[in-house]
Protein backbone atom coordinates (compact mmCIF):
# COMPACT_ATOMS: atom_id res chain seq x y z
CA UNK A 1 0.00 0.00 0.00
CA UNK A 2 1.34 3.41 -0.89
CA UNK A 3 0.58 6.45 1.56
CA UNK A 4 -1.13 9.30 -0.87
CA UNK A 5 1.51 12.03 -1.34
CA UNK A 6 0.07 15.49 0.55
CA UNK A 7 -2.56 13.31 2.39
CA UNK A 8 -4.55 14.86 5.36
CA UNK A 9 -3.54 13.00 8.54
CA UNK A 10 -6.19 10.39 9.27
CA UNK A 11 -7.40 8.98 12.87
CA UNK A 12 -8.63 5.42 11.96
CA UNK A 13 -11.15 4.72 14.82
CA UNK A 14 -12.36 0.78 15.93
CA UNK A 15 -15.73 0.57 17.51
CA UNK A 16 -18.48 3.19 17.35
CA UNK A 17 -19.91 3.30 20.51
CA UNK A 18 -18.62 5.28 23.78
CA UNK A 19 -15.09 5.59 24.03
CA UNK A 20 -14.22 5.38 20.13
CA UNK A 21 -16.97 8.00 19.13
CA UNK A 22 -15.86 9.99 22.37
CA UNK A 23 -12.80 10.44 21.29
CA UNK A 24 -13.59 11.06 17.15
CA UNK A 25 -15.47 14.00 18.39
CA UNK A 26 -13.00 15.27 21.01
CA UNK A 27 -10.26 15.15 18.61
CA UNK A 28 -12.89 17.03 16.11
CA UNK A 29 -13.34 20.16 18.61
CA UNK A 30 -9.42 20.39 18.56
CA UNK A 31 -8.55 19.68 15.21
CA UNK A 32 -10.66 20.61 11.97
CA UNK A 33 -11.30 18.83 8.98
CA UNK A 34 -9.02 20.37 6.74
CA UNK A 35 -6.32 19.42 9.78
CA UNK A 36 -7.17 15.75 10.25
CA UNK A 37 -9.63 13.47 8.68
CA UNK A 38 -11.17 10.82 11.08
CA UNK A 39 -12.70 7.46 9.56
CA UNK A 40 -14.55 5.57 11.87
CA UNK A 41 -15.70 1.79 11.47
CA UNK A 42 -18.26 0.09 13.13
CA UNK A 43 -19.65 -3.48 13.22
CA UNK A 44 -22.73 -2.83 14.37
CA UNK A 45 -25.34 -0.70 12.92
CA UNK A 46 -25.65 2.05 15.70
CA UNK A 47 -23.32 4.13 16.99
CA UNK A 48 -23.11 6.24 20.01
CA UNK A 49 -25.68 4.22 21.74
CA UNK A 50 -26.49 4.04 25.31
CA UNK A 51 -25.97 -0.02 26.20
CA UNK A 52 -27.20 0.47 29.74
CA UNK A 53 -30.43 1.64 28.55
CA UNK A 54 -31.02 -2.04 26.77
CA UNK A 55 -32.45 -3.54 29.71
CA UNK A 56 -35.04 -0.40 30.00
CA UNK A 57 -36.08 -1.02 26.27
CA UNK A 58 -36.62 -4.45 26.79
CA UNK A 59 -39.13 -3.57 29.50
CA UNK A 60 -40.71 -0.76 28.28
CA UNK A 61 -39.10 1.83 30.18
CA UNK A 62 -37.81 3.16 27.06
CA UNK A 63 -40.45 3.14 24.06
CA UNK A 64 -38.21 3.58 20.77
CA UNK A 65 -34.43 2.43 20.35
CA UNK A 66 -33.53 5.20 18.66
CA UNK A 67 -33.98 7.48 22.07
CA UNK A 68 -30.92 5.16 23.51
CA UNK A 69 -29.06 6.75 20.19
CA UNK A 70 -27.26 9.99 21.29
CA UNK A 71 -25.76 10.54 17.33
CA UNK A 72 -26.46 8.38 14.49
CA UNK A 73 -23.64 8.43 11.58
CA UNK A 74 -25.23 11.08 9.80
CA UNK A 75 -25.14 13.37 12.76
CA UNK A 76 -21.38 12.72 12.83
CA UNK A 77 -21.00 13.41 9.14
CA UNK A 78 -23.03 16.80 9.07
CA UNK A 79 -21.69 18.28 12.49
CA UNK A 80 -18.35 16.84 12.88
CA UNK A 81 -17.33 15.68 9.71
CA UNK A 82 -16.65 12.19 10.65
CA UNK A 83 -16.73 9.57 8.27
CA UNK A 84 -18.65 6.24 10.01
CA UNK A 85 -18.88 3.16 8.45
CA UNK A 86 -21.25 0.50 9.99
CA UNK A 87 -22.35 -3.09 9.31
CA UNK A 88 -18.20 -2.87 8.60
CA UNK A 89 -15.88 -4.81 10.87
CA UNK A 90 -12.18 -3.96 11.20
CA UNK A 91 -10.40 -7.42 10.92
CA UNK A 92 -6.83 -6.94 11.19
CA UNK A 93 -4.45 -4.16 11.98
CA UNK A 94 -0.90 -3.84 10.68
CA UNK A 95 1.29 -1.49 13.16
CA UNK A 96 4.38 -1.78 10.74
CA UNK A 97 2.72 -0.51 7.77
CA UNK A 98 -0.18 1.45 9.31
CA UNK A 99 -3.02 0.28 8.26
CA UNK A 100 -6.29 -1.62 8.91
CA UNK A 101 -8.45 -4.35 6.92
CA UNK A 102 -12.13 -3.70 7.34
CA UNK A 103 -14.60 -6.10 5.85
CA UNK A 104 -17.85 -4.01 4.68
CA UNK A 105 -21.79 -5.17 4.45
CA UNK A 106 -21.39 -6.47 1.37
CA UNK A 107 -18.18 -9.29 2.21
CA UNK A 108 -16.17 -6.59 0.42
CA UNK A 109 -12.19 -6.27 2.08
CA UNK A 110 -10.40 -2.57 2.62
CA UNK A 111 -7.48 -1.86 3.28
CA UNK A 112 -7.53 1.89 4.60
CA UNK A 113 -4.46 3.93 6.22
CA UNK A 114 -4.02 5.80 9.29
CA UNK A 115 -1.88 8.09 10.90
CA UNK A 116 -3.68 7.65 14.47
CA UNK A 117 -5.54 4.88 15.70
CA UNK A 118 -7.96 4.47 18.34
CA UNK A 119 -9.16 0.98 19.29
CA UNK A 120 -12.38 0.66 21.12
CA UNK A 121 -13.66 -2.89 20.48
CA UNK A 122 -15.51 -2.99 23.69
CA UNK A 123 -16.08 -6.29 25.72
CA UNK A 124 -17.40 -9.77 24.65
CA UNK A 125 -19.94 -11.65 26.64
CA UNK A 126 -18.84 -14.50 28.60
CA UNK A 127 -20.73 -17.43 26.29
CA UNK A 128 -19.59 -21.28 27.63
CA UNK A 129 -20.51 -23.63 24.89
CA UNK A 130 -23.89 -24.94 26.34
CA UNK A 131 -26.25 -27.84 24.32
CA UNK A 132 -29.03 -25.66 22.42
CA UNK A 133 -27.46 -22.46 23.35
CA UNK A 134 -28.23 -21.44 19.35
CA UNK A 135 -31.77 -22.42 19.63
CA UNK A 136 -34.57 -19.75 18.68
CA UNK A 137 -34.97 -18.00 22.03
CA UNK A 138 -31.88 -17.33 23.37
CA UNK A 139 -30.53 -14.22 24.03
CA UNK A 140 -27.66 -12.09 25.07
CA UNK A 141 -28.27 -8.47 25.26
CA UNK A 142 -24.51 -6.77 24.28
CA UNK A 143 -25.59 -4.59 22.18
CA UNK A 144 -28.37 -2.20 21.01
CA UNK A 145 -29.18 -4.83 18.50
CA UNK A 146 -29.21 -7.25 20.35
CA UNK A 147 -32.02 -5.34 22.68
CA UNK A 148 -34.35 -4.99 19.43
CA UNK A 149 -34.29 -8.48 18.97
CA UNK A 150 -35.30 -9.74 22.46
CA UNK A 151 -38.01 -7.07 22.40
CA UNK A 152 -39.71 -8.28 19.21
CA UNK A 153 -39.71 -11.59 20.37
CA UNK A 154 -41.28 -10.79 23.75
CA UNK A 155 -43.51 -8.81 21.26
CA UNK A 156 -44.06 -11.73 18.90
CA UNK A 157 -43.91 -15.33 21.00
CA UNK A 158 -44.89 -14.12 24.47
CA UNK A 159 -43.11 -16.47 26.94
CA UNK A 160 -45.10 -17.02 29.99
CA UNK A 161 -41.48 -18.26 31.72
CA UNK A 162 -37.83 -16.62 31.50
CA UNK A 163 -34.45 -18.06 32.67
CA UNK A 164 -31.83 -15.30 33.35
CA UNK A 165 -28.21 -17.01 33.52
CA UNK A 166 -26.16 -14.71 35.41
CA UNK A 167 -26.95 -12.65 38.59
CA UNK A 168 -24.75 -9.40 38.19
CA UNK A 169 -26.34 -6.08 37.16
CA UNK A 170 -27.26 -7.34 33.84
CA UNK A 171 -28.96 -10.57 35.54
CA UNK A 172 -30.80 -8.25 37.58
CA UNK A 173 -31.83 -5.42 35.01
CA UNK A 174 -33.30 -8.29 33.02
CA UNK A 175 -34.72 -9.67 35.59
CA UNK A 176 -36.67 -6.64 36.31
CA UNK A 177 -37.49 -5.86 32.84
CA UNK A 178 -38.89 -9.70 32.47
CA UNK A 179 -40.97 -9.16 35.75
CA UNK A 180 -42.07 -5.87 34.21
CA UNK A 181 -43.48 -7.38 31.29
CA UNK A 182 -45.79 -9.86 33.15
CA UNK A 183 -43.11 -12.80 32.76
CA UNK A 184 -42.57 -15.48 35.36
CA UNK A 185 -38.51 -15.37 35.73
CA UNK A 186 -36.45 -18.31 37.30
CA UNK A 187 -32.93 -16.27 38.06
CA UNK A 188 -29.47 -18.67 37.96
CA UNK A 189 -26.51 -18.20 39.32
CA UNK A 190 -23.28 -20.64 40.53
CA UNK A 191 -22.58 -18.22 43.07
CA UNK A 192 -23.59 -18.37 46.81
CA UNK A 193 -25.48 -14.86 46.49
CA UNK A 194 -26.43 -12.88 43.84
CA UNK A 195 -24.35 -10.08 42.79
CA UNK A 196 -21.04 -10.68 43.32
CA UNK A 197 -19.24 -7.60 43.30
CA UNK A 198 -20.85 -6.95 46.67
CA UNK A 199 -20.04 -9.16 49.86
CA UNK A 200 -21.91 -11.92 50.30
CA UNK A 201 -24.12 -10.42 53.66
CA UNK A 202 -25.37 -8.03 50.90
CA UNK A 203 -25.79 -9.95 48.72
CA UNK A 204 -28.53 -12.26 50.99
CA UNK A 205 -30.56 -8.59 51.14
CA UNK A 206 -30.90 -8.50 47.75
CA UNK A 207 -31.75 -11.59 47.28
CA UNK A 208 -34.73 -11.62 49.62
CA UNK A 209 -35.78 -8.73 47.75
CA UNK A 210 -35.70 -10.72 44.61
CA UNK A 211 -38.02 -13.40 46.06
CA UNK A 212 -40.24 -10.60 47.38
CA UNK A 213 -41.09 -9.88 44.13
CA UNK A 214 -41.82 -12.86 42.97
CA UNK A 215 -38.69 -13.81 41.25
CA UNK A 216 -37.35 -17.62 41.43
CA UNK A 217 -33.75 -17.22 42.72
CA UNK A 218 -31.13 -20.77 41.77
CA UNK A 219 -27.91 -20.21 43.65
CA UNK A 220 -25.09 -22.31 43.41
CA UNK A 221 -26.28 -24.07 40.44
CA UNK A 222 -24.20 -24.39 37.20
CA UNK A 223 -25.90 -24.74 34.14
CA UNK A 224 -25.20 -27.15 31.83
CA UNK A 225 -27.69 -27.29 28.56
CA UNK A 226 -30.89 -25.89 26.91
CA UNK A 227 -33.98 -28.56 26.33
CA UNK A 228 -35.37 -27.18 23.00
CA UNK A 229 -38.18 -28.70 20.87
CA UNK A 230 -38.42 -28.03 16.84
CA UNK A 231 -35.69 -25.27 17.19
CA UNK A 232 -37.17 -23.46 19.96
CA UNK A 233 -35.84 -23.13 23.56
CA UNK A 234 -38.08 -25.19 26.27
CA UNK A 235 -35.81 -24.98 29.36
CA UNK A 236 -32.91 -24.76 30.67
CA UNK A 237 -30.70 -27.75 32.97
CA UNK A 238 -28.77 -27.00 35.62
CA UNK A 239 -26.75 -29.74 37.26
CA UNK A 240 -29.40 -29.50 40.22
CA UNK A 241 -32.26 -29.58 37.97
CA UNK A 242 -34.77 -28.25 34.74
CA UNK A 243 -36.86 -24.88 34.52
CA UNK A 244 -38.67 -24.36 32.17
CA UNK A 245 -38.28 -21.33 29.48
CA UNK A 246 -39.82 -19.71 26.78
CA UNK A 247 -37.07 -17.55 26.78
CA UNK A 248 -33.28 -17.41 28.18
CA UNK A 249 -31.23 -14.25 28.62
CA UNK A 250 -28.03 -14.89 29.44
CA UNK A 251 -25.89 -12.32 31.49
CA UNK A 252 -22.35 -14.06 32.55
CA UNK A 253 -20.51 -11.08 32.06
CA UNK A 254 -17.78 -10.07 29.99
CA UNK A 255 -14.21 -9.71 29.29
CA UNK A 256 -12.09 -7.54 27.06
CA UNK A 257 -12.29 -7.58 23.25
CA UNK A 258 -8.87 -7.15 22.76
CA UNK A 259 -8.03 -10.12 20.50
CA UNK A 260 -7.81 -8.11 17.45
CA UNK A 261 -4.91 -5.67 19.44
CA UNK A 262 -3.62 -9.05 20.73
CA UNK A 263 -2.91 -10.19 17.24
CA UNK A 264 -1.43 -7.31 15.94
CA UNK A 265 0.91 -7.23 18.65
CA UNK A 266 0.14 -4.54 21.03
CA UNK A 267 0.99 -5.59 25.14
CA UNK A 268 -2.23 -7.13 26.58
CA UNK A 269 -2.48 -6.58 30.54
CA UNK A 270 -2.40 -9.47 32.86
CA UNK A 271 -6.60 -8.74 33.09
CA UNK A 272 -6.71 -9.48 29.58
CA UNK A 273 -7.24 -5.97 28.74
CA UNK A 274 -5.15 -3.66 26.32
CA UNK A 275 -2.50 -1.83 28.69
CA UNK A 276 -2.13 1.77 28.10
CA UNK A 277 -0.87 4.63 30.12
CA UNK A 278 -2.78 7.78 31.64
CA UNK A 279 -3.09 9.08 28.20
CA UNK A 280 -4.93 5.73 26.96
CA UNK A 281 -1.88 5.53 24.45
CA UNK A 282 -1.45 1.72 23.84
CA UNK A 283 2.59 0.05 23.24
CA UNK A 284 2.86 1.02 19.77
CA UNK A 285 3.57 4.51 18.51
CA UNK A 286 0.35 6.70 17.28
CA UNK A 287 -2.25 3.80 18.97
CA UNK A 288 -4.32 4.62 21.40
CA UNK A 289 -7.41 2.76 22.96
CA UNK A 290 -10.21 3.24 25.24
CA UNK A 291 -12.89 1.46 27.49
CA UNK A 292 -13.69 -1.79 27.55
CA UNK A 293 -10.96 -3.44 25.74
CA UNK A 294 -8.54 -2.04 27.62
CA UNK A 295 -6.98 -2.51 31.33
CA UNK A 296 -6.33 0.33 33.67
CA UNK A 297 -5.30 0.75 37.49
CA UNK A 298 -7.77 0.94 40.37
CA UNK A 299 -7.22 3.88 43.30
CA UNK A 300 -7.66 2.29 45.99
CA UNK A 301 -6.32 -1.29 45.53
CA UNK A 302 -3.41 0.13 42.77
CA UNK A 303 -3.54 -2.83 40.74
CA UNK A 304 -4.89 -3.17 37.07
CA UNK A 305 -8.68 -4.04 36.54
CA UNK A 306 -10.72 -4.35 33.87
CA UNK A 307 -14.34 -3.28 34.67
CA UNK A 308 -16.90 -2.47 31.59
CA UNK A 309 -18.80 0.69 33.00
CA UNK A 310 -19.82 3.39 30.14
CA UNK A 311 -18.53 5.81 32.62
CA UNK A 312 -15.01 4.71 32.32
CA UNK A 313 -15.57 4.24 28.48
CA UNK A 314 -16.60 8.33 28.27
CA UNK A 315 -14.07 9.45 30.35
CA UNK A 316 -11.43 7.74 29.03
CA UNK A 317 -12.15 8.26 25.13
CA UNK A 318 -12.11 12.01 25.97
CA UNK A 319 -8.18 12.00 27.50
CA UNK A 320 -7.67 10.27 24.14
CA UNK A 321 -9.19 12.14 22.07
CA UNK A 322 -7.53 15.40 23.43
CA UNK A 323 -4.27 13.80 23.05
CA UNK A 324 -4.76 12.76 19.42
CA UNK A 325 -5.97 16.01 19.02
CA UNK A 326 -2.64 17.60 20.46
CA UNK A 327 -3.30 18.54 23.53
CA UNK A 328 -2.54 16.85 26.98
CA UNK A 329 -4.96 14.68 29.26
CA UNK A 330 -4.62 11.86 31.80
CA UNK A 331 -6.95 9.73 32.66
CA UNK A 332 -7.07 9.27 36.83
CA UNK A 333 -8.09 5.28 37.55
CA UNK A 334 -11.29 3.70 38.58
CA UNK A 335 -12.80 2.82 41.80
CA UNK A 336 -15.33 0.90 40.18
CA UNK A 337 -18.41 2.69 41.00
CA UNK A 338 -21.51 1.36 39.66
CA UNK A 339 -25.18 1.04 40.84
CA UNK A 340 -28.50 -0.44 39.43
CA UNK A 341 -31.81 -1.71 40.75
CA UNK A 342 -34.36 -4.61 40.28
CA UNK A 343 -38.02 -3.14 40.58
CA UNK A 344 -37.05 -0.70 42.90
CA UNK A 345 -34.36 -2.42 45.10
CA UNK A 346 -31.15 0.23 44.63
CA UNK A 347 -28.02 -1.25 44.81
CA UNK A 348 -24.64 0.45 44.61
CA UNK A 349 -21.10 0.01 45.21
CA UNK A 350 -17.59 1.52 45.47
CA UNK A 351 -13.80 0.42 46.08
CA UNK A 352 -13.15 -2.41 47.35
CA UNK A 353 -15.42 -5.47 48.89
CA UNK A 354 -14.21 -8.23 51.30
CA UNK A 355 -12.73 -10.44 49.17
CA UNK A 356 -10.87 -7.85 46.81
CA UNK A 357 -9.16 -6.41 49.92
CA UNK A 358 -7.79 -8.94 51.19
CA UNK A 359 -6.23 -10.02 47.66
CA UNK A 360 -4.62 -6.07 47.92
CA UNK A 361 -3.25 -7.07 51.09
CA UNK A 362 -5.00 -4.71 53.56
CA UNK A 363 -6.00 -5.64 57.08
CA UNK A 364 -9.26 -3.92 57.51
CA UNK A 365 -12.30 -3.66 60.00
CA UNK A 366 -15.91 -3.08 58.57
CA UNK A 367 -19.11 -1.60 59.58
CA UNK A 368 -22.77 -2.22 58.73
CA UNK A 369 -25.39 0.11 59.20
CA UNK A 370 -29.50 -1.04 58.77
CA UNK A 371 -31.16 2.43 58.87
CA UNK A 372 -34.00 4.33 56.78
CA UNK A 373 -34.43 6.75 53.86
CA UNK A 374 -36.27 9.49 55.30
CA UNK A 375 -36.59 10.61 59.23
CA UNK A 376 -38.49 7.58 60.61
CA UNK A 377 -41.45 9.21 61.50
CA UNK A 378 -42.02 10.73 58.02
CA UNK A 379 -44.26 8.90 55.36
CA UNK A 380 -42.71 6.59 52.86
CA UNK A 381 -39.72 5.97 54.70
CA UNK A 382 -37.98 2.36 53.52
CA UNK A 383 -35.02 0.42 54.49
CA UNK A 384 -31.79 0.53 53.77
CA UNK A 385 -28.02 -0.73 54.24
CA UNK A 386 -25.14 0.68 54.37
CA UNK A 387 -21.30 -1.33 54.66
CA UNK A 388 -18.15 -0.02 55.05
CA UNK A 389 -14.78 -1.22 54.76
CA UNK A 390 -11.97 1.03 56.10
CA UNK A 391 -8.21 -0.14 56.18
CA UNK A 392 -6.93 -0.75 60.22
CA UNK A 393 -5.29 1.86 61.53
CA UNK A 394 -5.08 4.24 59.46
CA UNK A 395 -9.31 4.43 59.01
CA UNK A 396 -8.91 5.39 55.53
CA UNK A 397 -11.98 4.45 53.64
CA UNK A 398 -11.26 1.41 51.52
CA UNK A 399 -15.45 0.51 49.80
CA UNK A 400 -19.10 0.91 50.65
CA UNK A 401 -21.88 -1.02 49.82
CA UNK A 402 -25.60 0.26 49.66
CA UNK A 403 -28.84 -1.90 48.90
CA UNK A 404 -31.90 -0.33 49.60
CA UNK A 405 -34.82 1.34 48.25
CA UNK A 406 -36.06 5.19 47.53
CA UNK A 407 -32.86 6.90 46.49
CA UNK A 408 -30.39 4.82 48.66
CA UNK A 409 -27.91 4.20 46.05
CA UNK A 410 -26.87 7.57 45.01
CA UNK A 411 -25.56 7.89 48.10
CA UNK A 412 -22.63 5.98 46.92
CA UNK A 413 -21.74 8.80 45.49
CA UNK A 414 -20.65 10.23 48.40
CA UNK A 415 -18.92 7.39 49.25
CA UNK A 416 -17.33 7.39 46.16
CA UNK A 417 -16.13 11.40 46.35
CA UNK A 418 -14.37 10.06 49.62
CA UNK A 419 -12.99 7.75 48.01
CA UNK A 420 -11.72 9.47 45.16
CA UNK A 421 -9.80 11.56 47.87
CA UNK A 422 -7.99 9.03 50.40
CA UNK A 423 -10.60 10.23 53.21
CA UNK A 424 -10.58 8.51 56.48
CA UNK A 425 -13.93 7.39 57.93
CA UNK A 426 -13.19 9.49 60.78
CA UNK A 427 -13.39 12.52 58.60
CA UNK A 428 -16.53 11.13 56.34
CA UNK A 429 -18.24 10.85 59.49
CA UNK A 430 -18.07 14.42 59.88
CA UNK A 431 -19.22 15.13 56.41
CA UNK A 432 -21.77 18.18 56.07
CA UNK A 433 -24.43 16.04 54.02
CA UNK A 434 -27.51 18.08 53.54
CA UNK A 435 -30.33 16.80 55.49
CA UNK A 436 -34.36 17.35 55.46
CA UNK A 437 -36.87 14.94 56.78
CA UNK A 438 -38.16 13.69 53.33
CA UNK A 439 -34.79 12.95 52.16
CA UNK A 440 -32.85 11.14 55.26
CA UNK A 441 -32.95 11.13 59.03
CA UNK A 442 -31.01 13.27 61.14
CA UNK A 443 -28.07 11.24 60.90
CA UNK A 444 -27.40 10.05 57.12
CA UNK A 445 -26.90 6.03 57.34
CA UNK A 446 -23.56 7.34 55.27
CA UNK A 447 -22.68 9.10 58.40
CA UNK A 448 -23.43 6.58 61.05
CA UNK A 449 -22.03 3.86 59.33
CA UNK A 450 -18.62 6.31 59.25
CA UNK A 451 -18.79 6.86 62.61
CA UNK A 452 -19.15 3.20 63.81
CA UNK A 453 -16.48 2.13 61.83
CA UNK A 454 -14.06 4.92 62.77
CA UNK A 455 -14.86 4.10 66.39
CA UNK A 456 -14.10 0.22 66.23
CA UNK A 457 -11.19 -1.58 67.82
CA UNK A 458 -7.73 -1.49 66.05
CA UNK A 459 -6.47 -4.81 66.06
CA UNK A 460 -6.09 -6.14 62.60
CA UNK A 461 -8.39 -8.70 61.09
CA UNK A 462 -6.82 -11.90 60.54
CA UNK A 463 -5.63 -12.25 56.77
Amino acid sequence: MERRVNARPRLVVVGGDAAGMSAASQARRARGGEDLEILAFERGRHTSYSACGIPYLVGGTVANPDDLVARDPATFARDFDIEVRTGTEVTAVDLERRCVTARGPDGTVATERYDQLMIATGAVPLRPELPGADAEGVFGVQTLDDGIALRAFLDDARPETAVVVGAGYIGLEMAEALVQRGVRVDLVDAGPEPMGTLDPDMGAEVREALVGMGVRVRLGERVTGLRTEGGRVRGVATDRGEYPAGVVVLGMGVRPNSDLARAAGLRIGPTGGIAVDARMRASAPGVYAAGDCVETFHRVSREPVAIALGTHANKQGRVAGTNIGGGYARFGGVLGTAITKVCGLEVARTGLNEAEAERAGFAFTTSVLRSTTRAGYYPGAKWMTVKLLAERRTGRLLGGQIVGWENAGKRIDVLATALWNGMAVEDVAGMDLGYAPPFSPVWDPVLIAARKLAEAAPEPRAG
